[in-house]
């Protein structure tokens, strides 16, 4: 039997030069917008840049970066990384990837096509699909992103069962430990005073679940919501001009600090469900020997058939084994409190700033936003703060 050829380490010469044009295009226009058109503030951008420039070569990268942000507005992304300076962003293996609705940004062939290059991963809004929710496929890909390049995965990944997107993964060189950027609060939310909702969890799985963890990088956005607000009259599609826009980057947090103690927590629950896993399955020392268990095998066999104990495991990054780490008690209360305290990181950058209200302590609570929860257009005038909402 003749050996199969070594994956290729990265994307095709004509992927690339897709990527890059699509990337840097929109990266020439959101500058021209930004700077041509309105005024911008950016603070801690030397700081953010000398991270990017650390990341160029993605062979020497310890570890994934992930970047979170509020969201106040449909322009957000890629608008906002306007501020960067050209030399990145034809460099797409240094540049963001992000989630976009899937029924939006993915809704033919085109759109899927640009968006693809553009390095955006199909989400879906659990509120209006049943596709949705932390536990889809985008949320798996992008916690790989940010991990250990694992062995090379199917060439195609599916969000519903029936679509096909291309994975991002089969060159663990090209995107080894990749920048992800988030938008955490899931939906579009201008409040008067820019204050944040509670966040999901699907952020608290990249935190827990990169392997090594990432980098994290908190980041506050003001003015987008002035140059796009959803209650604009005619002409709806055109952005307005004129306006300040303020970007503002923290420091890389202290992980240990910050998330250690759940994190911990975290990998307590997974080595016990694991173990109890293990059992259920019957493996042991009868079980054919080599040390192996049939939780590892089932796994490997559904990640595309990789052997050895260390490819599986790194074929497992992305997938919870049992419902308990998904909807079990100790599981929600470990993501709550990390979601939690990434939204106090967000404030803080807030507060850095100046001339903001302090927060709404309640806002941070998903019981708060209940008010909401009947309503089901995707635009609407939140009952809990009178915000403007965009779920689009």
């Amino acid at each position: 039997m003749s050996t199969p050829a070594p994956p290729p380490q990265r994307p095709s010469l004509s992927l690339r030069l897709k990527s890059a044009m699509v990337m840097g295009m929109t990266g020439i226009l959101s500058k021209v917008f930004l700077y041509g058109f309105n005024r911008v503030e950016v603070t801690g951008l030397s700081r953010f840049l000398e991270l990017l420039e650390s990341r160029r070569d993605a062979a020497k990268r310890q570890r994934g970066l992930l970047t979170v942000s509020n969201h106040i507005s449909v322009l957000d992304d890629p608008v906002i990384w306007g501020i960067l300076p050209l030399r990145y962003a034809f460099d797409p293996s240094n540049l963001r990837w992000t989630l976009g609705a899937a029924d939006i940004c993915f809704a033919n062939k085109f759109l899927s096509t640009f968006f693809t290059h553009g390095q955006v991963l199909p989400c879906h809004r659990l509120k209006h699909s049943p596709y949705g929710g932390p536990f889809q496929p985008a949320l798996a890909q992008a916690i790989r992103l940010l991990s250990t390049p694992a062995q090379p995965p199917p060439p195609t990944y599916t969000t519903t069962g029936s679509d096909a997107h291309p994975s991002p993964l089969l060159f663990p060189t090209h995107r080894r430990h990749s920048w992800v950027h988030v938008f955490p609060e899931g939906c579009v939310h201008q409040h008067a005073s820019t204050d944040l909702r509670y966040f999901k969890w699907g952020l608290a799985r990249l935190i827990l679940e990169a392997d090594p963890a990432p980098d994290v990088l908190p980041m506050f956005v003001d003015g987008t919501q002035r140059v796009m607000p959803e209650d604009r009259g005619f002409p709806r599609f055109v952005p307005r001009v004129g306006k300040t826009v303020r970007v503002a980057f923290g420091e890389v947090l202290d992980y240990e600090a910050t998330f250690g103690d759940l994190k911990r927590r975290w990998e307590g629950l997974v080595a016990r469900e694991r173990g109890r896993e293990r059992v259920r399955l019957g493996s042991g020392s009868d079980a054919g020997g080599g040390g192996g268990n049939g939780l590892e095998e089932k796994q490997g066999q559904e990640n595309g058939g990789l052997v050895g104990v260390g490819a599986r495991r790194q074929a497992d990054i992305g997938d919870l084994a049992t419902d308990e780490l998904k909807f079990g008690k100790e599981a929600q209360e470990i993501r709550i409190e990390v979601a939690r305290r990434m939204r106090d990181e967000i404030l803080k950058v807030r507060r850095s700033l100046g001339a903001y209200p302090e927060p709404d302590p309640t806002f941070a609570l998903a019981e708060t936003w209940r008010l909401d929860d009947d309503i089901e257009a995707k635009k609407y005038k939140s009952r809990v703060d009178g915000s403007n909402i965009n779920q689009d």
